[in-house]
């Protein structure tokens, strides 16, 4: 064993405990007829011990030490090995990147790696290696590995249900939001669709995965596989009804990109619109007020004594000058409806 490894056997029923100060761990979990060894951030030492215990290939244990591998599915004589993918329960800030559960599956043994991220999973382990719920506990173990294989799949099935609806209740707040003028919603619809995409990118191959395993658990469910094949069934329907929603949410989400779109251009628009209004009203100001700031002599201008209108005589034509043609065209915008009310 490495140095720093830390060993701890504390045993409840034929369970041991293995971990060390790096979050390592392997439980090893005795059922009814077969081991279920379930393993959190393991080192090589540990899967190759493990290749030689079950007869395991050399390549699917290169798989499971790598942090990202595509989904697959190896078949073999004593044993099948699946990677699935799903998304963690909670994600870093500007961090987005799915969690790999690669599975092991024969007759007397299950052995599932991971790294610890899937929430479901863990407390499944957690439910199997205590006496809080010993009816469902003995429902887990005392059948086939193919048994509990399904209930690992379906809890985390259903946590990406639960994940698809969390979208949908999302995409209601949003729907407010796009039609509030006083929101910027532009940078929330492209997160939301990005996390659309990577759930969708999810859930189609798991289906394809899925069926895969539901034909090949027949040889380890001890002739029990037609009521696997159904229990396999339900979450392919689970798992259709997530492809469902997020297909709904990924064209929703289209309609509400093309909407904020259109509002934002049309609030642009009229922003646009009313400052050229306001500079073209401004014109004729700027244009009578250019001519008598020149030195020469206009009416009620510098050298002319006719001051019909006292002192402010300049000030005065200026005004009249620079307002009527702008009252004019005010009202010929307003008819024209370029000015609405």
């Amino acid at each position: 064993m490495k140095k720093g490894f830390i060993t701890k056997k504390l045993r409840t029923g034929k369970r041991i405990l293995e971990e060390d100060s790096s979050q390592r761990k392997i439980e090893r979990i005795q059922g009814g007829k077969f081991t279920w060894l379930d393993l959190q951030n393991p080192d090589r030492g540990q899967m190759e011990k493990l290749a030689q215990e079950h007869n395991l290939n050399s390549l699917n244990v290169e798989d499971c030490l790598t942090k990202f591998e595509l989904q697959k599915l190896d078949s073999y004589d004593n044993h099948f090995f699946v990677i699935l993918h799903f998304p963690p329960l909670s994600q870093k800030a500007g961090i987005s990147k799915n969690s790999q559960l690669s599975i092991f599956i024969g007759k007397d043994f299950l052995i599932t790696v991971h790294q610890g991220d899937l929430n479901p999973l863990v407390e499944l382990v957690e439910l199997c290696m205590g006496d809080s719920d010993q009816e469902r506990k003995n429902r887990l173990l005392e059948k086939s590995p193919g048994h509990l294989l399904h209930e690992i799949i379906d809890v985390l099935v259903d946590d990406l249900l639960h994940t698809s609806r969390k979208i949908i209740a999302n995409l209601d707040e949003m729907e407010d939001r796009v039609f509030d003028e006083r929101k910027s919603v532009a940078r929330s619809i492209s997160l939301l669709r990005r996390e659309i995409n990577r759930l969708r990118r999810i859930a189609n191959p798991l289906k394809k995965f899925v069926l895969e395993i539901a034909k090949n658990i027949e040889r380890y469910s001890d002739k029990e596989h037609e009521e696997l094949t159904l229990y396999f069934d339900d979450v392919i329907d689970h798992i259709d009804k997530v492809i469902e929603t997020l297909e709904e949410s990924r064209e929703t989400m289209e309609i509400y990109k093309d909407t904020d779109f259109v509002l934002s251009t049309e609030k642009t628009n009229k922003v646009l619109g009313v400052l050229t209004i306001i500079f073209t009203l401004a014109i004729p100001a700027t244009v009578i007020g250019t001519f008598y700031g020149m030195n020469v002599n206009l009416p009620g201008g510098i050298g002319d004594d006719v001051m019909f209108l006292g002192p402010f005589t300049t000030f005065i034509i200026v005004i009249l000058a620079s307002a009527i043609p702008a009252i004019l065209m005010f009202v010929y915008f307003r008819r024209l409806g370029w000015i609405s009310s």
